[in-house]
């Protein structure tokens, strides 16, 4: 039998021993070592490690790459909320378009298959910027799987129109809804609203929660009751949640068994949140990222992803999870073999688990593949490992190649 792709020597996460992936029909048709036969396209993986690409479980295509229209003065949340709000009023469709684009073609190049996007949807943004998200989720179809959450920056109660926009934009393809209880005068209403709005289209809910160093002001504990009410566990994700990172462990560890036994699943955004917290306190600067390690331990579903590139929020950014890993690796100081592993699960299975899109390389599966130049998945993120190539259902989506040093002959020295 000819095979469509046949890629050799490839390593899994599950063990050292190298393999050769055969695809027919955009499956993956076997899985073992030495196999003979023929296909269409042969790939020497030359001992890389074979996985289904990263997955970005948090980022705001919309209101990416806007520097040029932006002051940063202050580093602050709040400075960034409104000079995003002042420069979004001047979005065009075709503006959000370009520039999701730039960010999306990145993206793909760094490994990404799927990714979760919030698009701003009120009476500043209107639906230009769903519009333009709508067209790129189509138009990278070849290559990456988006889901857009339609998403409420700036408030709900305080303006009822957004509730209504929010609810146009479901019933025409928005995949979830998300809240931003932080900027509303109600915050318990505003989250209230968002999970009438879950319940009416049957769809999930992310919300952008408790972003600060306060550990005494949250919303969480309505997150959480809401979620019971409404029955909606294993639904529910919060991103964010910096202020865990000024509790102590213990109740951090109480925290991450309420939302396990919720069924709520918590990212961090370790660029941003960096960043934007902390700068009050000159010296001996807080970090300001939830501790993820110590939630997961406590079987809280985990994450780590972009958030934004290149805006107030994030003034850098180049749409690569595995670098975003390594960083979350650095700002938990965490070194053993597991826990580096546990870092790569964070940009890869658990946010697959978040956003629905959970794949694995099996025989029968679905031949979404990625390379990345490196032994086994704690390397990976230990050396921030480079990507070399992918296929999204058994079709080459990018390549980046091997690298290549050109020494000096003897001659030459």
């Amino acid at each position: 039998m000819t095979f469509d792709l046949l890629i050799r020597n490839a390593r899994l996460a599950a063990g050292p021993d190298l393999l050769d992936i055969a695809v027919a029909e955009g499956r993956i048709a076997a899985l073992a070592a030495g196999l003979r036969c023929e296909a269409v396209e042969e790939v020497d993986a030359r001992g890389a490690l074979a996985f289904p690409g990263f997955t970005d479980a948090h980022v705001h295509l919309d209101k990416a790459c806007i520097l040029d229209r932006c002051r940063i003065c202050e580093g602050t949340l709040a400075e960034a909320v409104r000079e995003t709000a002042k420069a979004k009023a001047g979005f065009t469709e075709d503006d959000v378009y370009r520039r999701a684009a730039r960010v999306v073609e990145k993206a793909i190049a760094h490994g990404t298959t799927a990714m979760r996007s919030f698009v701003e949807i009120d009476p500043r943004a209107g639906f230009r910027s769903f519009a333009a998200l709508t067209r790129i989720r189509t138009d990278f179809a070849f290559a990456v799987d988006i889901q857009l959450c339609a998403f409420a920056q700036e408030g709900l109660t305080q303006e009822p129109e957004t509730l209504a926009m929010l609810d146009r934009a479901l019933a025409d393809g928005a995949d979830l809804v998300g809240g931003c209880p932080y900027t509303d005068p109600d915050p318990a209403e505003h989250i209230r609203l968002i999970f009438d709005l879950a319940e009416k289209h049957d769809v999930d809910v992310d919300f952008h929660l408790d972003f600060d160093l306060n550990p005494e002001r949250t919303n969480l504990p309505a997150v959480i009751a809401e979620t019971a009410r409404r029955g909606w566990g294993g639904r529910v994700t919060i991103g964010h949640v910096t202020n865990l990172a000024a509790m102590l462990p213990e109740r951090v560890e109480a925290i991450g068994r309420a939302l396990a036994e919720a069924g709520i699943a918590l990212v961090a955004l370790p660029a941003t949140d960096l960043f934007l917290n902390g700068r009050e306190m000159p010296v001996l600067t807080p970090r300001g990222v939830a501790p993820l390690h110590r939630l997961a331990g406590e079987g809280v579903v985990t994450a780590v992803a972009t958030n934004n590139v290149l805006n107030p929020f994030t003034p850098y950014g180049d749409g690569s999870l595995i670098r975003m890993a390594n960083l979350q690796a650095n700002v938990a100081q965490v070194s053993r073999g597991e826990d580096l592993a546990l870092a790569f699960d964070m940009v890869t299975s658990l946010p697959g688990r978040i956003i629905n899109r959970s794949r694995r390389l099996e025989a029968g599966g679905e031949a979404t593949i990625v390379l990345v130049d490196a032994a086994d998945p704690g390397s990976a993120v230990r050396e921030v490992a480079r990507v070399i190539g992918g296929w999204k259902s058994g079709r080459k989506s990018f390549w980046n190649g091997w690298p290549a040093l050109f020494y000096p002959s003897a001659r030459d020295v």
